[in-house]
């Protein structure tokens, strides 16, 4: 065997072998070959895996080689999260006061009044969520802590209180509606301090951005949390100027330059695709879409030495609808409870659908012509449909190799499938959102259409370049739990059962890992445990499990990327 001194093995562990599916479709890599299958061990030079294979491989180690014993864990590939808010998720665990134990807005009540003020003023809390607390949350808020303002963002994103404090200090007592979002009113008109998506913008302009130390602070140590749990890889979501209502500013511009420098000081150990977020949750355009590509923020890497296989701007961010819990998910037919005969809409500006749907394409063939990718948010059936529509649009008008692709996509149609499977547009859904809101989701949809929520097996069936990622903070980074819900698809409804979307255990880790490596257009690099491959990986304490939910009881012993062992248990 002619390979170089290895500067690290690791052996006595299993290499199982992980599917790549749709490769037959044209995308992705090629499944692990066969004379890999019995892998008990791999040889590592550099940032590179040189070898993988059996007991042989100890004996190219060095003096300078260091020999790991895997003890009979899996080795896999390095976790990718295709749908990570990074930075989003170090500021709400580090920076933010957590509200999610809260069982009534009383105890979110106790919970706020409980709190100490930053150094500026300002109360800042996470983390409540409507499904389980009903009603009511902004005439709870509105009174409580007439000393301090207080912002208490919601578990989605979507929505955030504030007091009577805030309103005063940022001057909303008149606010006005804006496209793409909701302003709540009392009776007489007044806004209550609940905005939902763009009308969040009213209330984040003038909420104070935290130091940057500490946000910097935040980050180092979440990219720690992340490596304890196997992740190598990551998509942040939105970072720009369409973050500014987002969790206080965390998901900025400055974020990203955060880790551009991170990336320089040679701090970054996640490998991190950056989407550009121009427009927050609501009201994009396509003019505002064309200006932001114009700016500086697509160009802000260039000239800093930066290896994009560690950082990159992969493409934008577009906000086509909102969720299916607050009722503004575009679906094709009505909802039923709490926010019945209604059907939701885009969120893009405009007075009309059809306003709306040609903004929609306005946006995405702006991002398409400027070369990048478009990860589009869009949860209901008739919004995933409408984005289908103008991305297979742009690709007619100029066929290139984009990778655009759906982002949540929970609801979508045989005929949705198809057609993504045949526009080679991919599909990023979050098993362990359907997982935590299944109760929820079932009373709001009813049976039939909550049976077909996230239909990953027939997406894959339909050829659609698939993969399965968090979206921390709505949910957890602890890819375990996602891989456990599309494995077995239980949810708060109840057990999976013979649901005919179920995966099977190693297909779920390979949506987790190898195909969210084709949307980062990084295939060739990253995804699989393979000589060649960036030596990104991911050691279980313990060998795959017969039942996927026994993961839970299999922590990560050891995380590598690049080569560099990022977290030893």
């Amino acid at each position: 065997m002619n390979t170089p001194e290895p500067d690290l093995v690791i052996t006595g562990g299993t290499v199982p072998v992980l599917p790549v599916p749709g490769a037959a479709a044209g995308f992705g890599a090629a499944t692990q070959h066969d004379d890999i299958a019995d892998a008990t061990a791999v040889a590592i030079t550099g940032c590179r895996i040189t070898a993988v294979g059996g007991d042989e491989l100890a004996d190219l180690a060095g003096r300078g080689t260091e020999v790991v014993d895997a003890a009979g864990g899996a080795i896999l590939p390095g976790f990718n999260d295709a749908h990570l808010h990074f930075v989003a998720s170090a500021y709400a665990r580090y920076c933010l006061a957590p509200l999610g134990a809260a069982r009534d807005w009383d105890g979110v009540v106790a919970l706020l009044d409980a709190l100490e003020p930053g150094p500026d003023g300002w109360i800042r809390a996470h983390g409540w969520d409507g499904a389980v607390l009903g009603d009511g949350g902004a005439e709870r808020l509105a009174h409580v802590r007439p000393d301090a303002p207080v912002v208490a963002y919601d578990q989605t994103g979507h929505q955030l209180l504030l007091n009577r404090a805030a309103m005063d200090r940022l001057g909303l007592h008149a606010a006005e509606d804006v496209a793409g979002g909701t302003v709540s009113r009392a009776a007489d008109g007044t806004p209550t301090g609940h905005f939902a998506d763009a009308a969040m913008g009213l209330a984040g302009a003038g909420i104070p951005e935290l130091p940057h130390e500490r946000l910097r602070d935040a980050v180092m140590r979440h990219q720690a949390d992340l490596h304890a749990l196997g992740i190598t890889s990551l998509t942040e979501p939105g970072l720009g100027p369409g973050g500014a209502s987002l969790l206080s500013g965390a998901c900025t511009a400055s974020a990203l330059e955060l880790l551009a420098d991170l990336a320089v000081s040679g701090d970054l150990t996640l490998r991190i695709t950056a989407l550009m977020l121009f427009s927050g949750t609501g009201g994009a355009t396509a003019a505002a879409t064309r200006r932001g590509l114009a700016s500086e923020l697509p160009r802000l890497l260039e000239g800093r030495g930066i290896d994009p296989l560690q950082l990159r701007i992969g493409g934008v961010k577009v906000f086509a609808d909102g969720t299916p819990r607050s009722g503004s998910a575009w679906m094709s037919d009505t909802y039923r409870t709490p926010c019945g005969h209604h059907h939701g809409h885009l969120v893009i500006a405009g007075d009309t659908d059809a306003e709306r749907v040609e903004a929609l394409n306005g946006i995405i063939a702006a991002i398409h012509e400027a070369g990048l990718q478009a990860g589009v948010h869009a949860t209901g059936d008739a919004a995933t449909a409408a984005v289908v529509d103008a991305i297979a649009a742009a690709n007619a008008a100029a066929p290139r190799d984009a990778r655009h692709y759906i982002i949540h996509g929970a609801f979508a149609d045989d005929d949705a499938l198809r057609r993504l499977g045949e526009h080679r547009i991919g599909y990023s859904t979050n098993p362990a959102i359907r997982s935590a809101a299944g109760r929820l989701m079932l009373d709001v949809l009813g049976g039939e259409r909550f049976a077909r929520h996230q239909p990953l097996a027939s997406a894959l069936a339909a050829g659609v370049p698939a993969n399965i990622a968090s979206d921390a903070p709505v949910t957890s980074p602890d890819w375990r739990h996602s891989v456990i819900a599309a494995a077995t698809r239980d949810t708060t409804a109840g057990p999976g059962g013979n649901d005919d979307e179920r995966l099977p255990l190693r297909t779920a880790l390979a949506l987790m890992t190898g195909t969210p490596a084709w949307q980062d257009h990084a295939e060739r690099d990253k995804g699989r445990v393979a000589p060649g491959q960036l030596a990104d990986l991911c050691v279980l304490a313990g060998p795959l499990p017969e039942d996927p939910r026994r993961l839970l009881q299999i922590p990560t012993a050891l995380t590598v990327s690049g080569g560099r062992i990022v977290h030893r248990r």
